[in-house]
């Protein structure tokens, strides 16, 4: 076999869910119709949030972009997925599978920082509500999704830059129905142990400091709803908050289990259910989440599609 480097000239194949050839057209319809509702249900979210001023708040910026992180972070992977079964083809360029691998890391850490910062924001609206507008102004709010954005285009570019040292062979095969890092570097015939550190140490960085920032928030929220005397707002909190640690659990327990099924077993087929989990169940399930949990939600949903149905 004729090996390649990291000049560009290498093919990978996507070995994809199944070799099976009579469940391609399953896959390919049940990825199509789940990649759509994605499509829809963030867009409709991102519309909602933009056209209605009851809805510019803090709250639902976050929310707005965390709408679009979640369409973008499926679009990395299924429109590839589904031309390959059309097709019937399984190949990848190497500057393509590069460049999933670099929007995939982004969009993944993007998504992250978002639930932190919606969780901090539920916590300022909950222990400080006087301030709240202070604190939670549009400025600060904006220099903090710009920050997240920043922060993981360069981890990203690292991790690429790393990978691009590797050396590969023409035609080598990844167990996933998408380039992800860690299937890379197993497959790479180069020394990856400065990748693997970076990668432990990266995934270590933006998996304690949030989670830690989310619980620390939710202690402190518990404690502040247990003091409050008011029925009614406690039952706004425990649902805006209820669909908020939905999303989570989704998130941090399909990213868990993504890491822990590809640790712990050479098995691929585990880690790509997984995989599936959070790169198209999750996003596609957040906005039904989101709107059916809230009010504010619901209503400008159907005011857009109020205004919709009216127009010529």
């Amino acid at each position: 076999m004729e090996s390649a480097n990291h000049t560009g000239i290498a093919e990978f194949v996507l070995l994809g869910l199944s070799d099976d050839p009579q469940l391609q057209p399953l896959f390919f319809g049940l990825f199509l119709c789940m990649y759509l509702v994605t499509l829809l249900g963030n867009l409709l979210i991102i519309l909602a949030v933009s056209s209605d001023s009851h809805l510019h708040s803090p709250m639902y910026f976050f929310l707005c972009n965390l709408s679009f992180v979640e369409l973008c972070l499926t679009s990395a992977t299924i429109p590839k997925m589904l031309v390959n079964i059309q097709a019937q083809r399984k190949d990848i360029s190497y500057r393509g599978c590069l460049t999933q691998v670099h929007f995939l890391m982004i969009f993944a850490g993007m998504d992250n920082f978002l639930l932190t910062l919606m969780a901090y924001d539920h916590f300022v609206a909950i222990c400080q509500p006087l301030n709240y507008m202070v604190i939670m102004n549009p400025q600060l709010c904006v220099l903090l999704v710009l920050l997240s954005c920043l922060i993981m285009f360069w981890v990203s570019l690292l991790h690429i830059l790393l990978l691009k040292r590797q050396t590969f062979s023409t035609g080598m095969t990844v167990p996933h129905f998408f380039c992800e890092l860690s299937q890379l570097l197993k497959a790479t015939s180069s020394n990856t142990l400065i990748n693997i550190i970076l990668l432990y140490l990266v995934t270590t960085l933006l998996g304690v400091f949030p989670v830690t920032g989310i619980l620390y928030s939710y202690s402190q929220i518990v404690s502040s709803l247990m003091r409050m005397s008011s029925s009614v707002g406690k039952s706004k909190a425990f649902s805006t908050c209820g669909s908020h640690l939905c999303v989570v659990s989704l998130f941090y327990g399909t990213g868990l289990g993504v890491h822990l099924s590809s640790a712990r077993t050479h098995s691929s087929q585990g880690n790509m259910i997984v995989s599936v989990m959070y790169t198209v169940v999750t996003p596609m399930l957040n906005p039904f989440i989101y709107s059916l949990r809230n009010k504010d939600m619901k209503g400008a949903l159907g005011r857009l599609l109020s205004r919709a149905a009216s127009c010529p």
